[in-house]
């Protein structure tokens, strides 16, 4: 049977109790011995040695769900699902619940387990590798309990006009962004493949870069941020029009809250209050001496970046200056060696009252106030999510984002599920279920909201008379959720082939 067959002709399923919620349902599919593995309707061969599980430490298992790719990133394969198999694995599984789509799947060998794991974001184990098919359904079954816990898409919305009804009639707007939304100032963002500060790292050499911001590394060599930093410090004086549209729904009373993973700190410049500003990742607003807590305005250390150098705090250096009663000073290196070049005396160095006596502290270091790697998150970020906007939230709107990157990422799941969602973005990602997502500049996509809202969004990156093309990005699904919003090349208003309207930008 061809692979996506079953979710159009699905095996009628024995007798389940339906009555029962999908969370538990769900429970059901995290197999983690034999007999779990008999309750999800997993296949069990009638060779006795084949009746227990392949087992491995649970915290590898956690691991390969932790490093979660987006299906539509997998390399095709007999192993793969495509993103189209991907896509309606998925939309079954929230359908008809954990039991009845294992046993449509799996009890029916419909497919291996181990190409339906990548139907929910789960690349094949290396450590699994010449192993049974069973050996992946420890994985496969805690990846469809996730995928089970997370939302499911709400019909009701689909087009580009929707969203526009929905900014325009909602009160409470939560929008959560990431660094597509500062590119378009020639900022580069961290994760894309080919222009990102990430690529740009490995290109020079960087094996992980990440590293580069890890907080153990930075105590220990400050010059290797120090050094690289320069291409990611923030303009000061300009914003994007999208910047501008998070201002605008801050004018007209709907913006909750603003989740920023930017630290470029232009939400502040564009006027975004610090009441509804989250900067969850920190940001280069301020910068802190790591050693006594000194804290200065980030732009205080750009030129220091610029220049590749270390920034180091102007308070340590001021008090380092006062004289202090009883201590030593600090010897030069040609009082060491001698006026002469004499050489020092071996008692010199044995003396007990040299130890430390000309040690003069170091000034610390100026960190900017951005979260590196081994940094607790803000603790606003938390309460204020638990303990306000979630009760409020009436819709939210990501824009900018892969959302990779938790917590972020788990916002989406934590909303209430009849809130509803839309990515904003240049490419899809397959791992949240989004209500309606629009794809392409998001300059572009949020000047044609408003447009479609008749607000007036004014900022000097948006041309005149800018006419914009929507087109569906899956054809071939009926329920479209998808589009890709681009400026149309023709002029005049006219319908497109394909589905494709072209509408004028005022």
């Amino acid at each position: 049977m061809a692979t996506g067959e079953v979710l159009s002709q699905p095996t009628q399923p024995p007798a389940i109790d339906r009555s029962a919620p999908d969370n538990a349902l769900s429970s059901e599919v995290h197999a983690t011995d034999a007999s779990d593995d008999q309750s999800a309707g997993m296949p069990a061969d009638s060779d006795e040695s084949d009746d227990e599980l392949f087992e491995v430490d649970r915290s590898l298992v956690d691991e390969a769900l932790m490093d979660e790719v987006d299906p539509e990133d997998l390399v095709p394969g007999p192993d793969t699902c495509s993103p189209q198999e991907a896509r309606a694995y998925r939309a079954r599984l929230n359908e008809v619940g954990g039991s009845v789509f294992v046993y449509e799947t799996i009890t029916t060998c419909t497919i291996t387990a181990k190409k339906l794991c990548t139907a929910f974001g789960v690349k094949p184990p290396f450590w699994l590798e010449d192993q049974p098919d069973k050996a992946y359904y420890q994985v496969l079954g805690l990846a469809i309990g996730r995928a089970l816990a997370r939302r499911s898409r709400l019909p009701a919305y689909r087009t580009i006009e929707d969203a526009a009804r929905l900014i325009k009639n909602s009160k409470n707007i939560m929008v959560i962004t990431g660094a597509g939304i500062s590119t378009s100032l020639g900022i580069p963002d961290f994760r894309s493949k080919n222009t990102g500060f990430y690529s740009r790292l490995r290109e020079m050499g960087y094996d992980d870069p990440e590293q580069v911001f890890d907080i153990a590394n930075f105590d220990e060599d400050p010059t290797i941020f120090y050094s690289l930093a320069g291409d990611i410090i923030p303009d000061l004086h300009n914003w994007t029009p999208t910047h501008q549209f998070i201002r605008l729904l801050q004018d007209k009373g709907k913006l909750l809250t603003n989740y920023t993973q930017n630290i470029d700190n232009l939400e502040s410049h564009a006027g975004i209050s610090r009441a509804k500003l989250v900067q969850c990742h920190g940001s280069w607003a301020t910068a802190t001496c790591r050693k006594c807590g000194y804290k200065i305005p980030g732009e205080d250390i750009f030129d220091k970046i610029k220049q590749q150098q270390v920034a180091e705090c102007p308070e340590c250096v001021r008090q380092l200056a006062v004289p202090r009663p009883g201590m030593k000073r600090k010897r030069s290196s040609n009082e060491t060696a001698g006026a002469k070049g004499k050489k020092r005396r071996q008692s010199d160095s044995d003396d007990d009252d040299d130890d430390g006596q000309y040690d003069i502290p170091q000034p610390g270091v100026m960190k900017p106030d951005i979260t590196f790697f081994g940094e607790p998150l803000p603790n606003i970020f938390f309460d204020r999510l638990r303990d306000h906007d979630k009760h409020r939230v009436d819709l939210v709107i990501i824009i900018g984002t892969s959302m990779k990157v938790a917590p972020v990422s788990e916002i989406p799941h934590i909303i209430k599920r009849r809130v509803p969602q839309i990515y904003i973005s240049r490419d899809p990602i397959g791992h949240i279920e989004f209500d309606i997502n629009l794809l392409g500049d998001c300059d572009v996509v949020v000047a044609e909201l408003c447009r479609l809202a008749g607000w007036d969004l004014k900022h000097k990156m948006l041309p005149e008379g800018q006419k914009i093309n929507v087109e569906a990005v899956y054809p071939e699904e009926a329920a479209q959720h998808t589009w890709r919003v681009s400026c149309a090349p023709t002029t005049g208003n006219s319908s497109a082939p394909g589905g494709t309207a072209v509408v004028d930008f005022a």
